[in-house]
């Protein structure tokens, strides 16, 4: 179980024994399985979901959980801004209800955010594919919203994701790619990775 294996006793070890905010982008296990061993295993003050359009078994059981230990649930959409401190926030971009993706709807409805800190900013996109980069781009292509320092990029690298038009708006200087090691979806995808090479952004 990776949050018992992995991500508590990494957290442990750096005397980190309260979480004052946990942000998840949507309920498949990959993003969330860890978290869930979290949340009854440690302090949670805070933690922010994006509006959810489906229920699942990991969905049931995290509702359950927030219940049972008394964490603040903050549930978001599109507009929507968390302040954490003075100039540090991060503003909601996605979902936005009003134009909810039917297609893939888990990946295509999770939150995305751009965290900003003075003049530091990263965009967290969680799983969206091709459909909601589209959504973004058409809804915030006459501004600098999405642009951002740096990039998670969007599920693993997949070639679903990632799209010229995406990257040509957030302008990333450094991208993040979370994928396992020798895994069987051939992910980053070898397109997407050029696509980044394209920008001059740094991959790692």
């Amino acid at each position: 179980m990776f949050g018992k294996n992995t991500l508590m006793p990494y957290m442990l070890d750096r005397k980190i024994k309260t979480l004052d905010y946990v942000i998840i982008s949507h309920f498949d296990t990959d993003h969330v399985g860890g978290v869930l061993y979290i949340m009854e295993n440690m302090k949670i003050k805070n933690i922010i979901i994006g509006k959810q359009f489906e229920t699942s078994e990991n969905l049931q059981k995290f509702l359950d959980i927030v219940q049972k230990q008394k964490i603040n649930l903050i549930v978001v959409q599109a507009g929507n801004i968390i302040n954490i401190e003075n100039n540090f926030y991060f503003n909601v971009l996605w979902p936005e209800p009003s134009k909810q993706i039917t297609e893939n709807s888990v990946n295509n409805n999770a939150l995305v955010c751009k965290m900003v800190c003075n003049n530091f900013s990263m965009l967290f996109t969680g799983d969206i594919e091709e459909q909601a980069e589209k959504e973004l781009v058409s809804k915030y292509k006459s501004t600098n919203i999405l642009e951002s320092t740096v990039l998670k990029i969007a599920h693993h690298g997949s070639k679903s994701s990632s799209t010229e038009e995406f990257l040509d708006l957030v302008k990333p200087k450094i991208a993040l790619i979370g994928v396992g090691k020798n895994n069987n979806y051939g992910h980053p995808n070898e397109e997407v990775l050029n696509r980044l090479n394209a920008i001059r952004c740094k991959n790692l």
